[in-house]
């Protein structure tokens, strides 16, 4: 074990036995875990880093964009004027996830609509 490892470890093992890890906000639950399966491993603690700062990368910033003009654009009915320039936008915001490399299925609620029929016919 390198120096710096043993040295991190003698203070987290000081800190347990001093107590400092009880009594946590959030001791007892289920840990939050975000799913980076999609990101590749060689940058998931850059993004990580980002994310944590309050930065998300391009593709994940139109993806947040994307859905919720799909939730305003529910809400929004097809004569208002609006509508067509949300609309365009999306369509917009859906070629760059594509050409990004990234799946755009969930912008379409056709999916769930047939997963929600399947589950509810078993």
């Amino acid at each position: 074990m390198w120096l710096l490892d043993q040295w991190a470890e003698r203070h987290i093992l000081d800190a347990q036995r001093n107590g400092e890890f009880n009594n946590l906000p959030g001791t007892g639950e289920p840990l939050a875990l975000d799913d980076d399966s999609h990101v590749p491993v060689e940058l998931r603690a850059g993004y990580r880093l980002l994310k944590n700062g309050g930065c998300l990368p391009p593709e994940l910033e139109q993806r947040k964009e994307a859905l919720e003009l799909v939730d305003l654009l529910k809400s929004v009915h097809q004569s208002h004027p609006d509508y067509q320039a949300l609309s365009k936008r999306l369509s917009l915001l859906e070629l760059k996830l594509r050409q990004a490399g990234l799946n755009t299925d969930f912008l379409r609620s056709e999916y769930a609509e047939k997963l929600l029929h399947k589950i509810r016919e078993e």
